[in-house]
């Protein structure tokens, strides 16, 4: 596989993940591959009441993940095509950890593994990392209306999930480079200068 063939951009809720893929699709001229998220019909219903829906939800995430990434590696990768996408389906069970508990949490690694062992691994992760404070800010300039319900504990306590993910994730994929981005500080939607270091960085990596 061509180096950099395959980037995810990663984060918790409100880091920005969209909003980075999205632009470094553009500079980068390489097709952009966004989450579902507002269409799935269990949002609103999951933070009014999370172990109610918590199942309903991961389940549909990870069915749609899937089958985006099923059609990104037969139109893209396969062809050795560049791609980037706003998520690592990985994230499927830092979420999944949190939200689902006993014989639910454990049908639904059983389900997460048999759909995506087989599915490319990307080759660069970009990981955006951001304090609650951020986070929270940014989710109430985006307005999404069922994110206002979200406990800021909840939030809390997925950027320390989110930071061991990414540990893990460069234990069990050595494959691939992951580059950290301190939200706090660098806002690449407002600096020119600081987006165009990191498309430095990542040029560097894919060329």
């Amino acid at each position: 596989m061509t180096k950099g063939m395959f980037i995810a951009v990663e984060g918790p809720i409100g880091a920005g993940k969209t909003t980075l893929s999205s632009m470094l699709s553009k500079e980068l001229d390489i097709p952009l591959l966004k989450e579902i998220v507002e269409e799935n019909p269990f949002l609103g219903k999951f933070y009014e009441n999370i172990d109610e829906w918590s199942f309903q939800l991961e389940m549909f995430f990870l069915c749609n993940r899937y089958k985006q990434l099923e059609d990104t590696t037969t139109n893209y990768i396969q062809h050795h095509k560049r791609v980037i996408s706003d998520y690592h389906i990985y994230k499927n069970l830092i979420f999944a950890q949190r939200t689902l508990k006993g014989v639910k949490r454990e049908k639904y690694r059983k389900i997460y593994h048999i759909l995506t062992d087989d599915l490319p691994k990307p080759d660069l992760i970009i990981y955006i990392r951001a304090n609650l404070d951020t986070l929270l800010k940014r989710i109430a300039k985006r307005g999404r209306s069922f994110e206002q319900k979200m406990d800021p504990a909840y939030l809390e306590q997925l950027i320390i999930d989110y930071d061991e993910a990414m540990t893990s994730l460069a234990e069990r994929e050595p494959d691939t480079k992951i580059i950290t981005i301190d939200g706090n500080q660098i806002d690449f939607v407002a600096s020119p200068e600081q987006f165009d270091l990191i498309v430095s960085e990542i040029k560097e990596y894919i060329q």
